[in-house]
């Protein structure tokens, strides 16, 4: 029993750990577009997000419930199995955000409880119903619903104010980015947060603590929600700065369309229990925000990364978990194993963000090699597409048709006025 006591306190804390690492790698979610369109400054941004994550966390249970009496099935299931789906979750958060690459924080969890579910008990032990209809569905159906969400509000925003001064309607739009930006936080709170209470509910249902489908007790509510929240004020730069500039360069009008579509998105998705990812959403809304916009390019290099990440973050950490939970399984060594190997490379892994550091001094920034490359790439396939069906605005300045006239090339010689013919009698 004090082994069992011990173990299961080593899961809550590792569980906490894991909802702080989402805290600072999801900040980009809710404030990567305002920090990069100049309505909040970094430090100031990731502050109010920090509060409203906490204030999110109690909201709502039903994504928990989800997690901790849905996923997978309860009976059977060992604590240590959730100590070792925990540490695949939070090693692939880790490499994704040295990487700058906004995954999914919530299907690095989900790949880590089903790979290590499979590796302790079989494929009983996982539900597939409901991994299909509430987390791979929704996995595909997000940033989609986002994206078009977004595009439209960016070219309906636009159509609203395109007899307004840009510079005039900018600070309305700002603030209204920031009134966005936090409701995301609050809706990245509501889902995120509650990821974690289901993780806890469940180690204590297999702990023997709580009973089978029990809601989280307020302890855990309370916990999970400080933890997210002071992950989030660490600030994710890395991915911050990817959101910000990497995927598109933004202006107020999309960056409020952007955060308004994907909070909607979210906290839908969290009423009707759908174990959402905030990052496809967010990331899906800033693309579709980028397409809505006349002139607007999305680097497609950089999203085709995102993508990749997208697809590789549950299979991935659910290997990870897998061979965590077969260390785990070989008796209290292996459990301190799988620890040790946890801190180590979580250290490694830091020291090696120090050699290009990136913070709130920097994150809009582009001192990084490929930031020049991805700054001039241009228009893809989609941009061009959607831009060539988007009538130009009526009444536009004179520059605007000017701009699309290519400039002459080296060597070649500006065009000159033809002489005047002499008249003849």
């Amino acid at each position: 029993m004090e082994h069992l006591t011990l173990l299961l306190a080593i899961v809550i804390v590792t569980a906490l750990v894991f909802d702080f690492t989402n805290g600072f790698h999801d900040t980009a979610n809710a404030m990567a577009t305002t920090i990069s369109t100049g309505a909040l400054k970094p430090k100031t941004a990731v502050a109010m997000s920090a509060v409203l994550n906490l204030v999110g966390a109690f909201l709502s249970v039903e994504v928990a419930k989800t997690i901790s009496g849905g996923l997978i099935n309860e009976q059977g299931i060992r604590t240590e199995v959730i100590f070792a789906a925990l540490v695949g979750a939070i090693l692939w958060n880790l490499f994704t955000w040295l990487l700058g690459l906004p995954s999914s924080s919530s299907h690095a969890l989900f790949g880590g409880l089903i790979g290590a579910t499979l590796m302790s008990v079989g494929t009983s032990g996982v539900n597939g119903g409901v991994v299909v209809t509430k987390v791979l569905l929704p996995a595909l159906a997000a940033p989609l619903v986002a994206g078009l969400a977004a595009m439209l509000a960016t070219r309906l925003t636009y159509r609203i104010s395109r007899n307004t001064d840009e510079k005039s309607t900018a600070k309305g739009f700002r603030a209204g980015q920031i009134a966005s930006a936090g409701l995301v936080s609050l809706a990245h709170g509501t889902n995120d947060a509650q990821k974690t209470m289901g993780v806890i509910t469940l180690a204590l249902v297999t702990g023997g603590v709580i009973a089978p489908g029990s809601n989280p007790p307020m302890w855990v509510i309370v916990s999970a929600g400080v933890a997210i929240a002071l992950g989030t004020y660490l600030g994710g730069w890395r991915i911050i700065r990817t959101m910000g500039k990497g995927l598109t360069d933004l202006r107020p009008q999309q960056g409020f369309a952007a955060q308004t579509s994907a909070a909607t998105v979210i906290l839908a998705s969290s009423h009707l229990g759908f174990s959402l990812s905030t990052t496809q959403s967010c990331s899906g809304a800033v693309m579709g925000a980028g397409l809505g916009r006349k002139g607007g390019v999305v680097r497609w290099s950089t999203a085709t990364r995102m993508f990749i990440a997208w697809g590789l973050t549950l299979p991935a950490a659910a290997l990870v978990a897998a061979g965590a939970e077969f260390l785990t399984g070989q008796g209290p060594w292996g459990i301190g194993a799988t620890a040790a190997l946890l801190v180590a490379l979580s250290t490694v892994i830091w020291f090696a963000s120090r050699r290009q550091p990136v913070d709130h001094t920097n994150v809009n920034g582009t001192d990084e090699p490929g930031d020049a490359a991805e700054a001039t790439e241009p228009p893809g396939v989609v941009t061009a597409a959607v831009a060539a069906v988007t009538p130009p605005p009526v009444g536009g300045p004179a520059s605007e048709i000017a701009a699309t006239i290519p400039a002459p090339g080296p060597g070649t010689a500006e065009p000159t006025a033809e002489p005047a013919r002499p008249a003849t009698v």
